[in-house]
């Protein structure tokens, strides 16, 4: 086998006929380094295809220019639209994103955070398992910039970024009673998950005060096939028994319920009304379009980003910030259908409160 030696900064500058010096500062520092100069190594770097070992040189510097994005499941479209929109602030600010799934494995999670900061990033965004998760607060006392994504926080210590997941729940269970269900099914899990529990929360806040009960059908994931196994449990019940609507902590859910509620023989909405949560843009596109509550999901990853280098950048005068956003509330036809038999007109637009960001800042 034949190998084949990088190219190095002294091949570079042999051929330019400069000092490393130069070459290096035509790199890292090319307006100290006169046009005629600069023109001559950029001319031999691209003859010898020399690539510079980003890697080496963040080893000296003691610092990288890598965030984490840690998030529970790549699989679905709703952490690759966070993805998408702290990777345009990265962008922007010559920074890389490295994307790690946890598959909601504290195990995962923790090997993650281990292997990040080993490799010095600037900080890390991460929605976590466990929002008290032990290695982040040490990561934060060892002085790693740590944003929470899509979680809710009161802590002053740490800045997070995440939706009102309570008043999400209340806004699709609100709509389902008013649209005259009575026996409605929250299906999500596992509710050791932030958002899970206060999307529940929420179901049975709207519930408090007005006729109706609530079944809950814990998953073990967010994930269609979980919504399948759901799906079936609610199929099986009697007419009398059986939940004429079902609220899914997350679409990916919602569409496996959708799924196998229709192999089932049961009609969305005729027999079951079905809201989702996220209005990825797999719910419009659906055979049934799924009614769901949205989250401004680009936003989210984009405030993170923004939050978490201000930190890196300028540590003395960042100030830890907890960023609340409303989620909305957007009516398609899987819920569409009043139990009396009289078809409601479809909503374009979303209901919500006012689609606002809360800022908490010490």
């Amino acid at each position: 086998m034949v190998t084949v030696q990088a190219t190095s900064i002294r091949d570079v500058a042999a051929l330019a006929g400069v000092s490393v010096g130069t070459v290096s500062n035509v790199l890292n520092r090319p307006a100290l380094v006169a046009p005629v100069t600069r023109d001559k190594v950029t001319d031999a770097i691209a003859q010898l295809g020399f690539v510079r070992n980003e890697s080496a040189r963040q080893l000296r510097a003691g610092r990288s220019r890598t965030i984490g994005l840690v998030v529970l499941d790549v699989a679905n479209p709703f952490f690759t639209d966070v993805a998408r929109g702290a990777e345009e602030i990265a962008d922007a600010k010559d920074t890389m994103v490295l994307l790690c799934n946890t598959g909601e494995d504290p195990r995962r999670e923790l090997r993650h955070l281990e292997m990040l900061e080993q490799q010095r990033v600037l900080g890390v965004l991460i929605t976590p398992v466990d929002t008290k998760n032990q290695r982040i607060e040490a990561m934060m006392r060892r002085g790693m910039p740590v944003v929470l994504v899509d979680r809710r926080s009161n802590r002053r210590n740490r800045c997070s970024v995440g939706v009102d997941d309570v008043l999400g729940g209340r806004l699709a269970t609100s709509h389902l009673l008013d649209m005259g269900h009575r026996r409605i099914a929250f299906v999500g899990g596992p509710t050791t998950l932030q958002q899970v529990a206060e999307r529940r929360e929420g179901a049975a806040q709207a519930l408090h005060g007005r006729a109706g009960s609530l079944l809950t059908i814990e998953t073990p994931s967010l994930s269609i096939s979980t919504g399948r196994t759901a799906a079936e449990q609610i199929a099986k019940l009697s007419a009398t028994k059986r939940p004429t609507a079902v609220f899914c902590a997350n679409d990916l859910l919602a569409l496996g319920v959708l799924q196998e509620l229709t192999r089932q023989g049961l009609r969305v909405p005729q027999d079951i009304a079905l809201v989702g949560y996220d209005d990825i843009d797999f719910a419009a596109a659906a055979v049934v379009p799924l009614s769901s509550v949205r989250q401004p999901r680009e936003q989210l990853g984009r405030t993170a980003a923004d939050l978490l280098l201000e930190e890196v950048n300028d540590p003395q005068r960042h100030k830890h910030r907890q960023v609340v956003f409303e989620p909305e509330l957007v009516v398609r036809e899987s819920s569409s259908l009043r139990r009396s038999g009289l078809r409601a007109s479809t909503r374009t637009t979303p209901r919500r409160g006012a689609a606002a960001a809360v800022a908490l800042a010490d």
